[in-house]
C-alpha cells in the first residue's frame, strides 16, 4: 500500500487540500441555516472552490513585510553608521549592515506568519488544480498579491538606496532586486523544517568590506548578498555634509520613505 501510494504521489505530485475543514462545522460556526447553505452550494466541492477563491483574494503576504521593529532596527543601524557612506566603496557595506540587522527579524516574522503559510500553500494548491475558471481565478489573485508585494519592496529599496548614494547596476531594476530577495526568503523558509539551525546559527564575517567584522546569520547573508550584489555607488552623487545632514534628518523623521 505504501509503495503504491508513493508511486502515485511521484506521478501526480503531492497536493495541499482543504479536507481538514468540516462543512457542517463551518455551518454551525457561521450560525446560518443548513438549507440556505445547500441552496447556495448544492455540493460541498462548490463551496470549497469558492473558499479557495476567497482565500486567494484575501491572502496578502505584504502584511508580514511591514514589521515596525525590523524597520526601526535598520534605521538605527543606518543612523549609527551613516558616516560609512562618505566612502563610496563602503556604501554597499552600509546597505548590507542594515539588511544584516533587520533580516533575521523579518525572516522569523515571515516564517511564523499564518498569512505567509497560507500564501505558500495556495501556490502549491494552484499547481494541482485542473484547467478551468477556478485555476484562472486563483492564479490571478496570486499574481496580484505577488505584484503588490514586489512593488512595495522595490519602492522601499528605491528610497533607501538613493538615500545612501547607491543604484542598481545598469540594466537591473529595483523590481528585479525585490523579486530575487523574495525568492531567496521564500526558499530559506521552505528549507527551515529540515534546517532549523538557519534561525540560530551565527558567525563572524565581513563579506562586504565594512570597517570591522560583525555577527551574521545565514538568512541575513543570503538576502544581503542578493540585494547588495546588484547595487553600485551612484557616480552622479557627491556625498557632502549637506547631503549627510539631509539623509540623517530623513532617517530620523521617516521621510526617507517619501523621497
Amino acid at each position: 500500500m505504501l509503495d503504491t501510494a508513493t508511486h502515485t504521489v511521484e506521478h501526480t505530485g503531492l497536493t495541499v487540500s482543504l479536507d481538514h475543514l468540516s462543512l457542517e462545522q463551518i455551518i454551525r460556526d457561521a450560525g446560518v441555516a443548513r438549507s440556505a447553505v445547500y441552496r447556495r452550494w448544492p455540493y460541498k466541492d462548490l463551496f470549497f472552490s469558492d473558499l479557495l477563491r476567497e482565500l486567494a483574494k484575501a491572502t496578502n503576504p505584504t502584511t508580514t513585510a511591514t514589521d515596525p521593529t525590523a524597520t526601526q532596527t535598520a534605521t538605527h543601524t543606518l543612523l549609527t553608521s551613516l558616516t560609512w557612506a562618505r566612502n563610496p566603496h563602503q556604501r554597499r557595506a552600509l546597505a548590507a549592515e542594515a539588511l544584516r540587522t533587520g533580516a533575521l527579524g523579518e525572516y522569523d516574522l515571515f516564517h511564523r506568519s499564518p498569512a505567509w503559510r497560507t500564501y505558500l500553500a495556495l501556490q502549491a494548491t494552484f499547481r494541482s488544480l485542473p484547467d478551468g475558471d477556478l485555476r484562472t481565478d486563483v492564479q490571478q489573485a496570486l499574481t496580484d498579491a505577488e505584484h503588490t508585494m514586489i512593488t512595495g519592496l522595490a519602492t522601499t529599496y528605491t528610497h533607501m538606496t538613493r538615500l545612501l548614494g547607491l543604484r542598481p547596476h545598469p540594466g537591473i531594476t529595483y523590481e528585479t532586486i525585490a523579486r530575487f530577495a523574495v525568492a531567496t526568503l521564500r526558499g530559506l523558509i521552505l528549507m527551515t523544517p529540515a534546517n532549523p539551525e538557519l534561525t540560530t546559527h551565527r558567525f563572524p564575517a565581513n563579506p562586504f568590506g565594512a570597517p570591522e567584522p560583525a555577527e551574521w546569520t545565514e538568512p541575513a547573508l543570503a538576502i544581503a548578498t542578493v540585494v547588495v550584489g546588484l547595487l553600485e555607488p551612484d557616480p552622479d552623487l557627491t556625498w557632502t555634509d549637506e547631503h549627510e545632514r539631509a539623509a540623517e534628518h530623513a532617517l530620523r523623521t521617516g521621510q526617507w520613505r517619501e523621497t
